[in-house]
């Protein structure tokens, strides 16, 4: 584990953090209220999905009092709902090498947590279930299953952050693409850095994702974890995460190496576009952080209605 996350208290989001989201897609709410605009929540209702074993935080008006008796209530069965309307968001995040890198206490993984829990939350407020999908550059767990509620947030934030620490993953076979993992039409945030050896198999594969399923990106700009202090020495050795391999470089080259990311990020914006492929660029150390991300959600989801 790298220091920035084995130096965390508790974990990559708090729960403060949780509470900031609230406010601000309460705030974005209160404005759609004000005149006309298009309705978020469309469709009949909610269509019984199954039954499940009841658990705390559940309401007790969503008990099978009848079902429960026939197990002595040992367990007590609750109903399970889906809305009719509303596909489930499904947040696909980066556990790869890379994302742990950062300066001070900020690694990229700490601004993918934030958006992971951002999401999750905002669905929460739009009636939508929420799950998790982690990903690296050759494989896709199954994190947490779509469910509704603010508590899910900050589920799925701390299952990320188990899955980026190597914990908690099921078994996954490396030809289980994206598609395999998601059983109907789902929203698609793919939040990453992208800073693959190779990212073209991965964007291929969200556009052919794309043609069943409502995917965009978020593209953590990840310049800042790679802006280093001037160093003495005239060559260094560095490691790539990703690949493993090492080699010298000039401290002149160092010194560039945020720019060398801002490029090739750039280049993989451009590669996403040509494929079709909607890309939010986010600076999660940027305060209006929320902001970006709920208001880019919510403008998402009114077009397409």
């Amino acid at each position: 584990m790298s220091p920035q996350l084995r130096d965390a208290e508790d974990s990559l989001v708090s729960w403060a953090e949780i509470q900031d989201v609230e406010l601000v897609i309460v705030k974005r709410m209160q404005e759609l209220a004000i005149g006309g605009h298009p309705s978020l929540f469309q469709g009949t209702g909610h269509d019984l999905a199954g039954l499940r074993d009841w658990q705390p935080g559940d309401r007790l008006a969503s008990i099978d009092w009848p079902q429960s008796t026939l197990t002595n209530f040992s367990p007590l069965l609750t109903r399970e709902f889906d809305q009719e309307s509303n596909a489930p968001i499904v947040i696909a995040a980066d556990v790869s090498s890379s994302t742990h890198c950062g300066t001070g206490d900020t690694p990229i993984a700490k601004i993918i947590a934030r958006t992971v829990a951002t999401l999750a939350m905002a669905a929460a407020f739009f009636q939508d279930q929420a799950g998790l999908v982690t990903f690296d550059g050759n494989r896709r767990w199954i994190a947490a299953g779509p469910r509704m509620g603010k508590g899910h947030a900050m589920h799925c934030a701390l299952t990320y952050q188990a899955h980026l620490e190597g914990r908690d993953r099921p078994e996954a076979a490396p030809d289980v693409g994206f598609a395999g993992l998601l059983r109907k039409r789902s929203l698609v945030p793919v939040i990453s850095d992208f800073l693959f050896e190779d990212p073209v198999p991965l964007l291929d594969e969200l556009a052919d994702l794309a043609t069943a399923h409502d995917v965009f990106l978020v593209m953590v700009d990840s310049a800042f974890a790679f802006t280093l202090p001037a160093l003495s020495a005239g060559w260094v050795e560095g490691l790539d995460v990703e690949t493993g391999r090492t080699r010298l470089i000039a401290a002149s080259d160092l010194r560039k190496l945020g720019e060398r990311v801002t490029r090739w990020q750039d280049g993989v914006e451009q590669q996403a576009h040509d494929r079709g492929l909607e890309m939010l660029r986010l600076d999660g150390t940027d305060r209006p952080f929320h902001e970006t991300l709920v208001s880019f959600l919510l403008d998402r989801k009114q077009l397409r209605r």
